[in-house]
């Protein structure tokens, strides 16, 4: 998966078990390129329950391990959406603690690697935080794996990723965010 083991993970989740698109029927496949533009809204992510599954909950990470590029990665990692709580595959139902933000790779940085990551939780994960989408303060130096080891969670059971690198549309996400 593109160095993301060891970047980000221990070793690789399963594949094609996490699905993720964007407006306009834009899919996540394994490491394609996506421009910030294509990936400013939240996508849609959805994965099969397994039978008997729907009230087991899960959490959904989406990290950015590049940063500020993937030569100089002082900010490892950035977290741009988490979700906890979700019971079966009903992502809309869980617990948001960082709001989605879309790509926003410095110019010149190259390419940039997002990855969607899906745990099964052992238990209920109780955590009052919550980071708007307008709020840089607490998305710097997160830790996938040190949440997981946190709160059990424990390998992924699926992820998918994308890269993206600089586009226009970078300055006008950035002017939204403060913190």
């Amino acid at each position: 998966m593109n160095a993301l083991v060891p970047d980000v993970l221990d070793e690789a989740p399963p594949k094609d078990k996490l699905k993720v698109s964007y407006a306009g029927e834009l899919a996540v496949q394994e490491g394609n390129e996506l421009t910030p533009t294509q990936v400013k809204d939240e996508p849609l992510v959805t994965w099969e329950a397994a039978e008997g599954d729907e009230a087991t909950l899960h959490t959904l990470l989406m990290v950015d391990p590049d940063a500020p590029s993937r030569a100089d990665p002082k900010f490892r990692e950035i977290l741009h959406w988490a979700v906890v709580n979700i019971p079966g595959n009903q992502l809309g139902a869980g617990q948001t603690l960082a709001e989605y933000v879309g790509s926003g790779p410095p110019k010149g940085t190259g390419l940039h690697r997002y990855i969607f990551l899906l745990y099964r939780q052992g238990e209920r994960i109780d955590e009052s935080l919550h980071i708007d989408r307008r709020t840089r303060t607490g998305r710097l130096n997160f830790s996938t794996r040190q949440f997981a080891a946190k709160h059990g969670l424990g390998q992924p059971i699926a992820g998918n990723f994308y890269e993206a690198q600089y586009d226009d549309y970078v300055p006008i996400r950035n002017k939204d965010i403060t913190g």
